[in-house]
């Protein structure tokens, strides 16, 4: 019989070779090292057991291949696949580290059926299994950084595109297939369809079937495809085109919540689809797919200059000035061949024979010859200039985009897309000459007449409230109503300090019908005044409610501040701006008129103790949108690019529904469409809210007016005037803010009157964009398209704030050094002027 001390001892040795065959094995879970091998049925994970590497068979099929899939979803869902065109027949396959340092794949006969096949000068290499799902080659047992790696899985991916991946793509190489779909649903060899970038122009994602295009997202204007209807921007999330160290450029994808498993994949019949993993409900969820269910986004459906509207029937129709090149087979619904020219163009420049018919919400055509950082006038001028253009587009984050070929795969949207500006012979933009004559004989004809009816009514008004009243004294006579005199032509019909701009024609009114409208400037049809002068309340003929802007002779905003603001605001329309009616210009008289608004200015409610209550959580939020809307428009999506400069709470109109409405374009300067940045040596506005740079330096941007919004958002959400704060610890809104927020106390910055029935969430991120925008520096502030994005979206993650140290409120030891006063700010607010020397 064995002595017990020998049972024990062999016990012990068996213990102990099998903890360190396990101990081997653990430490090595995650990578395969020269010497090791996974066999068919062995499987690694990876470091946080995200992914798993091994040996597989599609579903309905016995061979066998090597790849990548999740390991927290409940069945196999590949996402890279290593010899998808040489299968193993049995399980005797191998991955190991070849004798020359690769990775390979042996069958059960021991031949090699794939490999990495790089060079590599040791064979003491390794393969480690990222948690990216990455498998990285490298040439000695590293920490496995992937920018050291010799060879990746993510350079040569199958159908699957994961976030962290990188697309990489070069212009002068043209598109880049990288992602294959596979053969069917059980057959992983490549199939024959491909996705991937085309750089051209701008770049664009392109489904092709084979050789042939199937569906494109539009292009990229930095935020998004605009090809893509409803595709919205997450700040910091979400696809970006980045560049290397080498200067490559490259797309990647960042999902909002890093926990989420996202994954991009092209299926086996031609279908793109972004998933989501619900671990709930164990299942992917469908975020979007491409091409979707209709004839309308398949690709170049209407064939060249034709257009798909889903909602039209046909679906196809030319775009105007052009017929169907086949009407035989177009009427039979075959419109592959699509349109052409109904009068071909003659291209003469010196004679402007062309014009430009407006397209608009359209996915843009395909194939753009010309990307250029011209502004709109200029890549219109562009395109008359060369005879081979057909079309231009001008669009936010890309600029000018011009078309020298057919126009292919244009697609009508409900709403977002592009304006594309088609060309055609001017016989097509307005019908024949005689045509065109009539046409404009019979405006000038109505336009007199109007204006003869105006007069009269004005005059017989007059007389009427002259008789009513028994006023023994005459209005002023201060002769008839005038044009633009020379004084308001050629250069001076520009923004202040900006570059020449032609003049708008206006509604020009007699000062006697301005007077009469506002009871001859009574007391009790005044609204309010600022340092400009008055504002009163008029009536005009048809009981239209107007308000007219008085400048005082003696204000500090004179005769440019005037010429700029009406030459803006009559080239300016959107909701959240207010409208302008016209002008009268008369001696020295110089007046404004705009729409009425009856709920005057914003701070009239915001920082009054009896009406503030008035203003609930839901009226300030959609203000605080409407403003950034309106803002957003100034910089983006006019046909100017304004920067307002004097943003502040008594320049927020609101109307009858406290709808918000930015006035006071006084100060306002026109940007060129690829300036960013300007200079000025005359610094305008209202201490407060102006940006460090621009207070302190003259430097002025759209940023200036991101720092402007941020500090009225602060005070909408407190109900406090910025200077509210000079008699307590902190000199603004702005500081008191930020030890709120520092403290984790931000929910006390809100208004008492509001704090029980506001959104929490909603307050908080508001105080959380308030605080990014009053950033000291200009590029640590987001713009205002990132602006609107973080106000809209529930589901972003926005950056986090540094602490703001400049305040632009003036402290009363150094008020002498700006102009004189020893106030620290000026009690009703009014915007000042000042001259700085340089």
């Amino acid at each position: 019989m064995v002595s017990d001390s020998k049972i024990y001892s062999n016990l012990f040795i068996y213990f102990l070779i099998n903890f360190c065959i396990f101990s081997v094995f653990v430490s090595a879970e995650n990578r395969i090292t020269r010497g090791q091998s996974v066999r068919d049925g062995e499987e690694i994970i990876s470091k946080e057991e995200k992914f798993v590497l091994g040996f597989f068979s599609p579903e309905d099929s016995d061979l066998r291949y090597v790849g990548i899939w999740y390991n927290d979803v409940e069945y196999q869902s590949l996402v890279w696949v290593a010899n998808r065109e040489n299968p193993i027949s049995g399980d005797g396959g191998d991955l190991r580290i070849g004798n020359d340092g690769n990775l390979i794949i042996l069958n059960g006969n021991a031949d090699v059926i794939w490999s990495t096949n790089c060079k590599i000068a040791s064979d003491n290499s390794s393969v480690i299994l990222m948690d990216t799902g990455d498998l990285v080659l490298l040439e000695s047992h590293g920490s496995g950084d992937p920018n050291k790696a010799l060879w990746k899985s993510f350079d040569h991916p199958t159908d699957t595109f994961l976030p962290d991946m990188r697309v990489y793509m070069n212009v002068s190489e043209g598109e880049r297939r990288v992602f294959t779909s596979w053969r069917s649903a059980s057959e992983p060899s490549v199939g024959k369809y491909s996705l991937g970038v085309d750089p051209r122009g701008s770049p664009q994602v392109v489904i092709w079937e084979g050789t042939s295009r199937k569906w494109r997202s539009g292009h990229w204007n930095g935020l998004i495809f605009i090809g893509v209807p409803g595709m919205r921007a997450i700040y910091l999330y979400g696809f970006k085109l980045n560049n290397d160290a080498d200067g490559k450029l490259y797309f990647t994808y960042t999902p909002s919540n890093s926990t989420d498993l996202i994954k991009f994949w092209i299926r086996w019949d031609g279908i793109e689809r972004q998933e989501r993993w619900n671990k709930g409900l164990e299942k992917w969820d469908l975020i979007q797919s491409h091409p979707v269910d209709n004839e309308c986004d398949q690709y170049n459906k209407c064939g060249p200059f034709g257009k798909c509207d889903i909602k039209s029937r046909p679906v196809c129709s030319c775009i105007e000035g052009f017929v169907p090149q086949d009407l035989d087979q177009w009427t039979r619904g075959n419109w592959s061949g699509g349109c052409t020219r109904r009068k071909i163009l003659e291209c003469l420049p010196e004679v402007k024979r062309d014009g430009f018919f407006n397209a608009e919400q359209v996915k843009l055509p395909d194939f753009v010859d010309y990307v250029g950082p011209e502004d709109v006038e200029e890549c219109e001028n562009k395109c008359l200039e060369n005879c081979s253009c057909t079309a231009y587009a001008f669009v936010s984050g890309i600029n000018c985009m011009i078309w020298s070929r057919e126009l292919v795969d244009l697609e009508q949207f409900d709403e977002g897309g592009s304006t594309l500006f088609v060309r055609l012979d001017r016989s097509e933009l307005g019908g024949n000459s005689n045509a065109m004559k009539i046409v404009i004989i019979a405006v000038v004809l109505v336009g007199i007449f109007s204006l003869t009816a105006s007069i009269w009514l004005c005059r017989r008004k007059m007389k009427f409230r002259d008789r009513l009243t028994k006023r023994k004294n005459e209005m002023p006579k201060l002769g008839p109503s005038v044009e633009f005199s020379s004084e308001f032509s050629g250069p001076g019909d520009v923004s202040v300090e900006g570059p020449p701009e032609t003049g708008t024609e206006l509604a020009l009114f007699n000062f006697s019908c301005v007077a009469v409208a506002t009871n001859n400037f009574s007391d009790e049809n005044k609204l309010g005044e600022g340092g400009f002068g008055h504002v009163y309340k008029g009536m005009l003929p048809g009981n239209q409610e107007i308000a007219v802007k008085r400048l005082s002779r003696k204000s500090s905003q004179g005769l440019e501040e005037f010429k700029n603001e009406i030459t803006l605001m009559a080239k300016l329309q959107h909701r959240n701006l207010v409208r302008l009616l016209g002008c009268c210009i008369q001696g020295e008289e110089k007046m404004i008129l705009y729409e009425y608004m009856p709920n005057k200015s914003l701070d009239s409610f915001l920082f009054d103790a009896a009406k503030k209550a008035q203003l609930d959580w839901r009226k300030r939020f959609a203000i605080i949108e409407g403003i950034a809307r309106g803002i957003l428009y100034l910089h983006r999506d006019s046909r100017l690019r304004i920067i307002h400069r004097d943003l502040k709470a008594s320049n927020i109109l609101l109307d009858e529904e406290m709808n918000p409405k930015i006035s006071d374009f006084g100060m306002a300067r026109i940007f060129g469409g690829n300036q960013n940045e300007a200079n000025t040596n005359r610094v305008v506005g209202t201490y407060g809210y102006m940006a460090p740079e621009y207070a302190m330096e003259g430097l002025f941007s759209v940023k200036s007016d991101v720092y402007s919004f941020g500090v009225l958002l602060l005070e909408i959400v407190s109900g406090r005037r910025n200077t509210s704060f000079r008699k307590t610890d902190h000199s603004n809104i702005i500081g008191y803010a930020w030890d709120l927020w520092d403290g984790g106390r931000a929910i006390e910055l809100v208004d008492p009157s509001i704090i029980n029935s506001c959104n929490r969430e909603e307050v908080l991120r508001c105080i959380h964009v308030g605080m990014l925008c009053v950033q000291d520096t200009a590029s640590h502030r987001p713009n205002l398209p990132a602006v609107v994005l973080m106000l809209e979206s529930e589901n972003a993650t926005l950056p986090m704030p540094r602490q703001p140290s400049f305040t632009s409120t003036r402290h009363s030891g150094n008020a002498d050094m700006w102009n004189g006063n020893h106030d620290v700010v000026s009690s009703n607010n009014v915007t000042i002027s000042v001259i700085l020397g340089r």
